[in-house]
């Protein structure tokens, strides 16, 4: 990471036995910026220093069950703009009053490039959800199945095993 950036880490378990698991963020120096424990969800976001950050997802307390997760880097401010100025200084001729506005003109456009890419990702995160939500509803919908066939193969066993026959004495 270059300085002064900033790193968004989104994670979010998307399968497996109790949808939980660890999560561990160290800094370039080895020290620990996150340590979670069985969450099924996060988000986290480090003023970042110069080096190579270490991201873990770990789930040894679960070895039987295997977990399905989506997580989502997100890197801000990674000093790219410094060169698109040079490369847009190369085209500016004219007065200073054109240099101003193409600087308006390039500022306006990082501006909606950085909005539509956080856009894109707060829909990637959403769709995560969304599908979540989906694997939730079908299961219910299964549960639901599952009662109602059972109910119904109970009353179904308990009259053919009842004796119709009336008895005198």
């Amino acid at each position: 990471m270059p300085p002064k950036a900033s790193l968004e880490i989104e994670c979010q378990v998307l399968d497996g036995a109790e949808l939980d698991i660890d999560f561990h963020l160290a800094s370039p120096e080895g020290k620990t910026l996150v340590f979670e424990q069985r969450k099924s969800d996060g988000v986290h976001t480090v003023e970042s220093e110069v080096g190579d950050y270490m991201f873990c997802f770990d789930n040894t307390f679960s070895t039987i069950s295997e977990k399905g997760i989506f997580f989502e880097r997100i890197l801000d401010n990674m000093g790219g703009q410094a060169q698109e100025q040079e490369d847009w200084e190369k085209y500016i001729t004219g007065t200073d009053m054109l240099e101003m506005k193409m600087e308006d003109i390039l500022e306006s456009t990082n501006s909606i490039k950085s909005r539509l890419s956080k856009s894109g990702n707060i829909q990637t995160v959403l769709r995560a959800f969304e599908q979540l939500d989906r694997v939730n509803f079908w299961s219910m919908v299964n549960l639901v199945v599952m009662v109602v066939v059972s109910a119904i193969q109970v009353y179904m066993l308990k009259s053919l095993l009842e004796d119709k026959r009336k008895s005198k004495t």
